[in-house]
């Protein structure tokens, strides 16, 4: 799926196909693999391609000979994807091993299907040389079919026959007796069975349509059941292909899409107003999308219905809830309309919630809205991380694409809310939420640094990164921040960082950058102002185009990045700005007139803002570094040259030695020192901290602050 950023160039929203999957399977690749390694080749390239399965979704398995580590003994071994994996992206470690004697003979302890979770607690006991890698509530569809590789995938086109009035119909058309169905059954044990039951009363079949959930195939090799699987979603794909050309989708469509440039605005007017609502208790994050396949969903006439069903296949809500948010585009602007949508929204979940659970279940998680749909504008994704947001969209974006196809060949049917219920809180997902690593520091949290190229700019960028902020890069030169972000998002991934070419000494500039941050992240928590210039002359020589220069960027620029930031934290309910200001705007400096007091000027504005930002919860605070030289621009030029003239001595390493040598603990001052400033400032930890300064110099006597 494509947000905003990476919206594709067609406006065209009809008759969008399925993709036929291609067959990657390369014999010289595989040639001589061990078999573990041949299931790995499989399993990534099954899971590379989302038209064969969703992101963490569907497992491989494989039953390949092994040693028993105790007795010697040749043992049959299971290999299968264990639970919260990807397979597109797992590596060998990323499989469960088990005992396959000891997996068949749990079946003597099985008492039926209200003692599903019993059963998982029996796994571990068959674990195979003590690998750690948890096995998934899956194990008991790769275990007990008789076959020696297993692929359990969630294509698309598949779903859409599994969630579907005729979808056992159309299984049968497209195959012919080849595929089975299996009506809708909760993955364990009993489907495990039933799977195996129906295999045996079979034995023809090539593989199963499970019903709202996906297809399990096979073969006596890896590189057949691959090919097999590959197959049967095409064959279901090109079926659903040519029964959507008789029709329109969803019933046609009802609402006009607005232009891609008013969605945009649209979308930017809302996000930080949502996410103060949305993100009581916890920050969260947006992910918009206005592709194709989203449009053609929220402007047809059978959105509503279908939007209200929810989603089917318990892959996709896991991560979206099963029903998402709608809103009235005309009201966007209404507060009271917005809260009102919101606030039904929870108590709607939490009367789903009390409807559903029994004594001993999970308690009720954040009962806020995952997705959001707006006829004629698109979709929002929310979520506590960037990543955890797109792939919300993502799997909304593949319940729209089964609804679609579900539609084109009967009707689109959702789980009962009994059965959704049973997945969304069923004890094993609990146990799976709770072997999740904690969340980051900053995880949540939008920042944006002007700056963002120099050497202070990218280690703070790296440093907010590191405990999970989202950071939007903004410096003047756009081949410079491009690189940076480039290094940045191969360290920390594509999700957390962005970036756009800003003046910020240009009023329309800094706006259209925030704007690209909420159009991006959701909105605003940290604002970093960190762009700057230096120049050194005596007052004599000092033009007023140098005296400006100064003011522009380091007071005016510090201004209007101040004012762009503050209203959008007023509707996230604060944030944190930190003004990188300098040990020259306390202490005086000679022949840097223009250039001390424009940093004496920041500093002031930073206490003036610090009084009117504390009703709203905006902190903010100053770190003042003094001599950064290693990786910065600014010494880089002609302050370097200016400052040792100043001083009367060389401007290669006898500056540095000059700087570290003056300073009270006689050390040098890196930007990574100073990302740490900036780092407390942005986190909880100087939650009641603001006016405050940090100077980050060394020890300066001069400097310091009374």
């Amino acid at each position: 799926m494509n947000d905003m950023s990476e919206r594709p160039a067609s406006e065209n929203f009809a008759a969008l196909p399925f993709a036929i999957p291609a067959d990657r399977w390369d014999d010289a690749v595989a040639s001589g693999m061990s078999p573990e390694d041949l299931l790995l080749y499989r399993s990534n390239l099954l899971g590379a391609d989302l038209t064969i399965t969703n992101f963490g979704g569907g497992n491989t398995s494989g039953k390949l000979p092994g040693v028993d580590p105790l007795s010697g003994a040749d043992v049959t071994v299971l290999w299968v994807k264990g639970s919260g994996g990807d397979i597109g992206s797992m590596k060998r470690d990323g499989f469960a091993t088990l005992y396959l004697d000891r997996l068949l003979g749990l079946e003597a302890l099985y008492r039926g299907i209200e003692h599903e979770d019993e059963m998982v607690g029996y796994l571990p006991h068959c674990t195979f040389a003590l690998n750690p890698r948890a096995a998934s509530i899956d194990t008991p569809l790769h275990a007990y079919l008789p076959f020696a590789h297993v692929d359990h995938v969630h294509p698309d086109a598949v779903i859409a026959l599994a969630a579907s009035s005729n979808g056992e119909a159309a299984t049968r058309e497209i195959w012919g007796g080849r595929i089975g169905w299996l009506p809708w059954k909760r993955p364990g044990f009993a489907l495990g069975l039933q799977l195996r039951d129906l295999v045996r009363a079979s034995p023809d079949l090539e593989g199963v349509v499970l019903a709202g959930h996906g297809l399990i195939c096979w073969g006596d090799d890896a590189r057949a059941c691959y090919q097999r699987t590959v197959r049967l979603i095409s064959d279901a794909a090109s079926h659903l292909n040519k029964s959507m050309k008789t029709q329109a989708a969803y019933g046609g469509r009802a609402v006009e899409p607005r232009e891609p440039d008013a969605r945009r605005a649209a979308m930017v007017a809302l996000m930080p107003r949502l996410r103060g609502l949305v993100g009581t208790g916890s920050a969260k994050v947006m992910h918009v999308s206005d592709d194709p396949e989203t449009m053609e969903f929220v402007c047809a006439r059978d959105f509503g219905r279908l939007a209200a069903l929810g989603t089917s296949c318990p892959d996709h809500f896991l991560r979206t809830k099963i029903a998402p948010l709608v809103l009235d585009p005309a009201r966007l602007d209404d507060h009271d309309y917005l809260t009102g949508a919101v606030e039904q929204y929870r108590t709607d979940y939490a009367a789903y919630y009390s409807r559903c659970a029994v004594p001993g279940d999970p308690p009720m998680r954040d009962a806020n809205p995952v997705i959001v749909l707006i006829p004629g504008i698109g979709r929002i994704a929310i979520a506590g991380d960037r990543t955890t947001a797109r792939l919300a969209s993502e799997f909304y974006g593949n319940a729209i694409n089964v609804m679609r196809g579900a539609e084109a060949i009967g009707r689109y049917v959702g789980l009962p809310e009994q059965e959704a219920y049973g997945i969304e809180y069923w004890a094993l997902e609990e146990a799976k939420l709770r072997r999740m690593p904690p969340p980051r520091p900053l995880a949540g949290r939008i920042g944006v640094i002007t700056g963002g190229a120099g050497g202070i700019g990218a280690a703070t960028a790296a440093r907010l990164l590191a405990d999970g902020a989202c950071v939007m890069l903004l410096d003047r030169d756009a081949e410079a921040v491009k690189a940076v972000h480039a290094d940045l998002q191969q360290r920390y991934g594509r999700d957390l960082v962005r970036y756009a070419a800003c003046d910020v000494t240009d009023e329309a500039q800094v706006e259209g950058a925030f704007d690209a941050c909420v159009a991006a992240f959701g909105g605003l928590d940290i604002l970093v102002a960190n762009a700057g210039i230096a120049s050194s002359a005596a007052i004599e020589e000092t033009s007023l185009e140098l005296w400006q220069r100064n003011y522009d960027v380091l007071a005016r620029g510090y201004f209007l990045s101040a004012r762009a930031a503050f209203g959008l934290m007023r509707e996230s309910g604060g944030g944190s700005i930190v003004f990188i200001g300098s040990k020259n705007g306390i202490a005086a400096a000679t022949n840097a007139s223009a250039y001390a007091s424009a940093k004496a000027a920041a500093l002031h504005l930073a206490r003036c803002l610090a009084l009117e930002g504390a009703p709203l919860g905006i902190r903010v605070n100053t770190v003042n570094p003094d001599a950064v030289i290693q990786g910065s621009r600014i010494w880089d030029g002609e302050w370097r040259q200016e400052r040792a003239g100043a001083h009367g001595i060389d401007a290669g390493e006898a500056l540095e030695i000059h700087y570290r040598n003056r300073s009270l603990l006689k050390r040098d001052v890196l930007p990574a020192d100073v990302a740490e400033a900036v780092a407390f400032f942005a986190s909880e930890a100087s939650s009641k901290s603001t006016g405050n300064m940090i100077n980050v110099d060394a020890g300066n006597a001069q400097a310091f602050t009374r």
